[in-house]
């Protein structure tokens, strides 16, 4: 229900006079007109007109959504505008006016409407579940409650700058195979479709019988020549039954999550990438203030895989009871050497926030690493791919043309 009413919180145009009795006029998302106008007035704006404004239907169609970038850019700004010592409101509204994103400026302006109507910032957030996780909105309560907001915000943006850079350099890993393998895909259909049927002309003008692989690629082209539709129908059929099944069904994005950990190639990257979250996640919590036991809940969420979900969950269980977090650590069997023993040094220093940094630190490193040297090791491989697909189809079609040479 809280998404919905979040999503469709309509917004207001008005026109007024400000204290100053200068004329102004703009937008206020809000609930109601009610709630819009009483916003106003703690502004100081005499309301002279005030209405709801219509929604396109075009233009909510059209329209961008919020990403997890536009969070951390807002996060980031926001943070630096509090550091400067400009109030939270007015703060709010200077972010809203740079943003280039409309969804994301109406997200930003709905949470002003609501702490200018008395909510805490951390309540206005829970308003946006879908752009605001359980783990923001907890630094940014603990940052209210302690008087420090400025310095958690700060916190909570290198986070989030932290987190959103490794997203990145993940997709960039998965990224360009997948854009040769669709260029492979839709190249060797092109060839089928326009170039082998020039080819098969010319065959069947010889009159002799044509070399078993060259019959095989023809009877492909033609299959594909009949019955493109129904592949097209078959591809779309298989990406959006897989896009729904990993939505609806937990089991299979559990299968997906343990896949993703065996894969012979992306397995380790997906792995050093789950270590570094879970290093960072727990760092910034457990240093901004929050009991492990609760910083240990919000970071098994940050995972983003079922294993390793259901790891630090037997880990919180573990410290619940009294047990040190290495412990804990060692026993689930997932965490690597070098993780546990810093953790150690971490707990007997009483620096555990600092050691958890540093292993943060050195597995986005990892991380980094892995991307390049899994580039570097794609690329031979991929053209190679390339050279069999694209080179078995220009072979297929000469072969008859090098026979009838041999026999003249």
């Amino acid at each position: 229900m809280a998404v919905k009413k979040a999503q469709m919180m309509p917004t207001f145009i008005y026109e007024g006079i400000d204290r100053k009795g200068a004329k102004l006029k703009g937008e206020l998302p809000a609930r109601n007109m009610a709630l819009a106008k009483v916003t106003l007035r703690k502004q100081g704006i005499t309301i002279k007109t005030i209405r709801q404004k219509k929604k396109n239907i075009l233009e909510g169609l059209m329209k961008k959504k919020v990403s997890t970038l536009d969070i951390t850019i807002f996060t980031r700004q926001l943070a630096t505008m509090m550091k400067a010592g400009v109030p939270l409101v007015q703060s709010f509204e200077i972010v809203a006016e740079g943003l280039e994103n409309p969804a994301m400026r109406e997200v930003v302006l709905g949470i002003k409407g609501e702490v200018e109507g008395g909510n805490t910032f951390a309540g206005a957030l829970r308003k946006y579940p879908q752009h605001f996780d359980n783990l923001f909105c907890s630094l940014v309560e603990s940052g209210e409650q302690s008087g420090a907001l400025e310095t958690m915000l700060d916190w909570v943006a290198i986070y989030k700058e932290k987190s959103e850079l490794l997203k990145q350099k993940i997709k960039k890993a998965m990224k360009y195979p997948a854009t040769v393998i669709v260029v492979a895909v839709i190249v060797t259909i092109i060839l089928m479709v326009k170039v082998v049927p020039v080819f098969e002309e010319l065959f069947t003008s010889f009159g002799a019988d044509l070399p078993a692989f060259t019959k095989m690629v023809v009877n492909m082209s033609q299959w594909t020549q009949k019955y493109w539709f129904v592949l097209i129908i078959v591809v779309g059929f298989a990406i959006a039954a897989f896009l729904e099944a990993k939505k609806r069904s937990k089991k299979f994005r559990d299968l997906l999550d343990k896949a993703a950990l065996r894969a012979p190639i992306f397995g380790d990257l997906v792995y050093k990438a789950i270590i570094a979250r879970y290093s960072r996640t727990l760092a910034t919590t457990f240093a901004a203030g929050v009991p492990l036991i609760d910083a240990l809940e919000s970071t098994a969420g940050a995972t983003n895989n079922v294993v390793y979900e259901e790891a630090v969950m037997k880990i919180r269980e573990d410290v619940a009871t009294g047990q040190q977090l290495l412990f804990a650590m060692r026993v689930t069997d997932k965490f690597p050497s070098m993780a546990v023993q810093m953790v150690a040094i971490g707990e007997e220093s009483g620096a555990l926030d600092a050691m958890l940094d540093k292993v943060a630190t050195h597995y986005e490193n990892e991380v980094d690493n892995a991307v390049d040297g899994l580039t570097s090791m794609m690329e031979p491989l991929i053209m190679a791919v390339l050279g069999i697909l694209v080179g078995g189809l220009v072979v297929a079609m000469y072969l008859p043309i090098f026979q009838m040479g041999s026999v003249v």
